[in-house]
């Protein structure tokens, strides 16, 4: 008998807690969820701003880690940069405004692709997540972007010139009311990323508060990373 997925709803997978250590002695805390089955991709999650309260359980990625891994067979690795403190733990250092974190970004990938081993994996940054995505997620083995409410807020034209240059495929989800870079508007400023597909996200905000937009964005990664098992479903 299946039933309605709720806000709270934990769905069955191989949750595992993990530390690694980047290159300038930072111990970064974070979980990898893994399918039953076998895996169909892998994504990384960059989290929000740490001063505003982002963190690796920021809600989106906590309701991904809870519900992907079993809908979409796919593996969800979730961390805090330096010093950033959920209910796993505390990364060690101090936020350096995604400077320094480069080297927590450089540091998951390795462990993504040298330790789990992951063959398909993508980046998703949310809000201060996606300019370190932008900035400094780019390992040549790395599928592939996945942007949720990018303010381009410390990204500058040569981080997009990158992208523009590199080709791999971008995705934009912008939402129609958000605080910082609107749909309009994302249009302009990403215009030299020829690649990237921006999807403007209508009655969407920053936040992505509520059911209904959490469910969009998680169908929206599924479409990339397993596109056979989109859209979600609403039961399990």
């Amino acid at each position: 008998m299946t039933e309605v997925i709720r806000a709270n709803t934990v769905l069955p997978a191989t949750r595992t807690e993990f530390e690694v250590r980047t290159s300038d002695g930072i111990t970064l805390v974070g979980e990898v969820a893994q399918p039953i089955a076998n895996s169909r991709g892998a994504i990384l999650f960059l989290h929000p701003l740490p001063t505003a309260g982002g963190m690796m359980d920021s809600h989106v990625f906590k309701k991904a880690s809870y519900r992907l891994p079993a809908l979409a067979d796919i593996t969800v690795v979730r961390f805090n940069t330096r010093g950033t403190t959920s209910d796993r733990g505390t990364s060690t250092g101090t936020f350096d405004n995604g400077g320094a974190e480069g080297l927590d970004v450089e540091a998951m990938l390795a462990y993504c692709f040298d330790t789990l081993k992951i063959e398909k994996l993508w980046v998703v940054g949310w809000s201060f997540g996606t300019d370190l995505a932008l900035r400094h997620a780019r390992d040549s083995r790395l599928q592939g972007l996945i942007l949720l409410s990018p303010p381009l807020r410390t990204s500058v034209d040569s981080d997009l010139q990158f992208w523009a240059q590199d080709g791999r495929p971008i995705t934009s989800l912008v939402p129609e009311f958000d605080d910082y870079l609107r749909p309009d508007e994302a249009r302009v400023r990403f215009a030299s990323v020829k690649q990237m597909k921006i999807i403007a996200v209508d009655g969407a905000k920053h936040l992505w508060i509520g059911e209904p937009s959490v469910h969009r964005v998680l169908s929206e990664i599924t479409k990339v990373v397993a596109p056979d098992k989109a859209p979600l479903p609403l039961e399990y």
